[in-house]
């Protein structure tokens, strides 16, 4: 694969619309051509304890950001046409469609592939398949861990190794 945007979404809570932080990493002909981060006003906008103890943001940091819509806005002309990657793209597909329909959007049907999952097949005698594990494994540091942009680019370079 060697045109794909990887994505990375942070929730507030425990609600899958809640994202409160984006990154996306642009890759086009296997290298990296575009990144973008951003925070994110969540709906529901309150933070729980257990994920902001994950990720450090909390409603300061996100009280002045732009809601979801216009995040997108700026994001979606990156993407145009390319396959999304995710580590366990479960997760991130289900944030992206909850958030889609929160804001009664019309939701692309973006084509996901997952490097967990991918990872598992590629690595089976890895002691666990997380992201900062399979990233080491693909030789690239993950260094600032449940940061959008930084968890979004080590999946594009694990994608880059395996998929």
């Amino acid at each position: 694969m060697t045109n794909f945007a990887a994505i990375d979404f942070e929730t507030a809570n425990c609600e899958r619309s809640s994202v409160c932080s984006v990154g996306v990493v642009v890759v086009r002909d296997g290298k990296i051509v575009d990144t973008f981060y951003s925070l994110i006003q969540p709906e529901p906008n309150y933070y729980n304890y257990w994920c902001t103890e994950v990720h450090g943001l909390t409603r300061r940091d996100t009280e002045e950001a732009p809601v979801f819509p216009e995040v997108w806005a700026q994001i979606a002309p990156m993407i145009e046409g390319l396959p999304l990657v995710a580590h366990n793209s479960p997760f991130d597909e289900g944030c992206l469609r909850a958030v889609f329909d929160v804001y009664q959007m019309d939701y692309p049907e973006y084509e996901f592939y997952d490097t967990c999952r991918a990872s598992r097949r590629a690595f089976p005698d890895l002691e666990n398949h997380q992201l900062h594990t399979v990233s080491a494994a693909c030789g690239y540091c993950l260094e600032h861990h449940h940061h959008a942009l930084a968890d979004a680019e080590a999946c594009a370079r694990i994608a880059m190794e395996i998929l």
